[in-house]
């Protein structure tokens, strides 16, 4: 579902600290912190995972899934054009 690279890189992406995104995702530090510190991806239980990926996709966050459509080919992160925005 994500990793903790595409956790730690959107945090950067949006300019927040972990604490802001427990915050928004309503959730506690220690659980974000947990989460990041996992290798490869991230776990804790489905409604947790949720709250964070919906928390980040409210911020403008879009989750890149692997072998989805991208350059790279691998997972990662970027932040959503604008609405209305010519892309």
């Amino acid at each position: 579902m994500i990793t903790a690279a595409q956790m730690r890189a959107a945090r950067a992406l949006l300019g927040i600290d972990q604490r802001q995104l427990a915050h928004l995702a309503g959730v506690s530090l220690p659980t974000i912190q947990r989460m990041e510190a996992s290798s490869g991806q991230v776990r804790g239980t489905v409604d947790t995972l949720a709250k964070v990926v919906a928390a980040l996709d409210a911020a403008g966050i879009e989750l890149i899934g692997e072998r989805a459509s991208s350059h790279g080919g691998g997972r990662g992160v970027r932040l959503k054009a604008e609405a209305g925005a010519g892309a």
